[in-house]
């Protein structure tokens, strides 16, 4: 039996559809109604391609730059404001990280295009900046040489715990109650020494954030562009500054870097697991109250906040540079002025980490263009693969690119030849048990009767997955991790 698809339907390419579920693989386009004076109208034209929401672009910009002032701050901890402010930074602007990466990595999948850029944009930038960051610590800070891929070196850790955390995603879109289960999760974690291995604490332990992330839709981050959010997020964010004020010297600052078992902070795991869940709710609020400041129109640092991966792998070389020559050590630091000194020089800085000459100079390894190490997706069974086209697509004719299929193939319609081994064995890309055949469903569409075929993968559809979503850490003063 032959299907013949009618003229006025094509197929759909490309189509964002949420994992697990079966999107249409046919998109009827309606013939071009006749303009008034009997005349032919024009071609419908092509679909505007939609525009990035600047609002999130302006709170990983302002985010970033917490990053570096809080990194600065770590080396006047000695100075009650100084100390203060950064655990006030601590307590959210990691967590604040993590749910928009967690929400910009809700359509990831395991397509090639995603799973390569994952590798050139998050593993490839960990290998290089870890092994980049061990030599300037021996170069510069005349310290041993110690490269070590399973301990991330101050920062690294971030893109060490993003590359897990994405990977995991298929995984959590399917589990009923998400997040529930990755609090459980990290709540255990710090019961028992898990060691440092790719600081395994914090990628358990800041798991439910990027959980969080995951299950936020546009309409949540439309609450908190309203005038009323805005003012409960401004006071909301001085109570928190107070807070950490009254706090910094009661509370072990151990806490606020996720990355150490009760054990090692001197408490009981059910005292411990309380002080957890009341970080989380704290960080939580302290993240909706950041974001509902964020102005959600375009404005002149707008554009920076597309390249802040830039300024977090990059400023460590300069806050480092400055431990190693005991500039932090100036006692004119230890006054007011000097703080302010220190908190705007930081700034200044993020921002010129995040412009255009810094990425043009720098790309080759944050953004690394890498085909030459890929090859097409090989499936078991398959005796040739469909090749990549650019930026890791499929090329026209292959299953899932949407364009044409060779004459004769089962799938365009035709049916296998007699005594072919796809006429009598199931499909290598069915489900175990399942026939080799699959039936049309047929969908009833007025004069014409459109038939199509189910896909076989239907998680296997595009996302928005932002390239510049990754970012933050916490440091310290010294050592590999240094509290970070």
């Amino acid at each position: 039996m032959t299907y013949r698809t009618p003229p006025s339907v094509v197929p759909e390419s490309g189509a964002d559809t949420a994992p697990g579920s079966a999107p249409d693989t046919a998109v009827r386009v309606p013939a071009p109604a006749p303009a008034p004076d009997g005349s032919p109208s024009a071609a419908p034209s092509a679909p505007r391609r939609k525009e990035r929401d600047p609002f999130f672009d302006n709170a990983k910009f302002l985010a970033i730059l917490l990053v570096v002032i809080g990194h600065s701050l770590a080396y006047r901890l000695n100075v009650p404001m100084a100390k203060g402010l950064y655990m006030f930074i601590y307590m959210f602007h990691m967590p604040m990280f993590i749910v928009v990466t967690g929400y910009f990595s809700r359509n990831w999948t395991f397509a090639g295009g995603k799973a390569r850029k994952l590798i050139t944009n998050v593993g490839v930038p960990y290998v290089v900046f870890e092994i980049a960051y061990s030599l300037y610590d021996w170069l510069v800070g005349r310290n041993e040489l110690e490269v070590s891929l399973l301990d991330p070196y101050f920062l690294t850790w971030f893109l060490c715990a993003l590359f897990f955390w994405r990977l995991s995603t298929p995984v959590w879109q399917q589990i009923r109650w998400p997040l529930a289960v990755a609090l459980i999760f990290s709540l255990l974690s710090y019961m028992s020494d898990l060691g440092n291995t790719f600081n395994i604490h914090r990628v358990i332990g800041l798991l439910p954030f990027y959980v969080l992330g995951l299950l936020l839709k546009p309409e949540h981050f439309e609450l908190l562009k309203r005038p009323a959010a805005r003012v409960l997020g401004a006071l909301t964010l001085a109570a928190g500054l107070g807070v950490a004020y009254l706090t910094m010297d009661r509370m072990n600052r151990s806490w606020i870097y996720w990355k150490d078992p009760h054990q090692e902070l001197g408490v009981d795991n059910i005292t411990g697991t309380l002080m957890r869940l009341a970080m989380f709710a704290c960080a939580t609020v302290l993240v909706a109250a950041f974001l509902a400041v964020v102005p959600g129109r375009r404005t002149w640092f707008t554009k920076l906040g597309t390249t802040t991966l830039y300024a977090y792998l990059l400023h460590g070389f300069v806050t480092r540079l400055l431990q190693f020559t005991d500039w932090w050590d100036a006692e004119w630091l230890n006054t007011v002025p000097g703080l302010i000194t220190v908190i705007i020089g930081a700034a200044l800085v993020g921002t010129f980490l995040c412009s255009k000459p810094v990425v043009f100079c720098m790309r080759w390894a944050l953004e690394p263009k890498m085909k030459y190490a890929f090859t097409p997706l090989r499936r078991p069974g398959s005796k040739r693969a469909a090749g990549p086209g650019k930026d890791g697509a499929r090329q026209p004719g292959s299953r899932r690119s949407g364009g044409s299929r060779r004459a004769g193939s089962r799938r365009a319609g035709a049916e296998p030849a007699e005594g072919s081994r796809a006429a009598d064995a199931p499909s290598a890309e069915t489900p175990d048990g399942a026939g080799g055949t699959e039936k049309p469903t047929v969908k009833p569409t007025g004069k014409t009767t459109e038939k199509t075929v189910d896909p076989v993968d239907p998680v296997d559809a595009g996302d928005s997955m932002d390239a510049g979503s990754t970012e933050n850490a916490a440091p310290a003063p010294a050592g590999r991790s240094q509290g970070t």
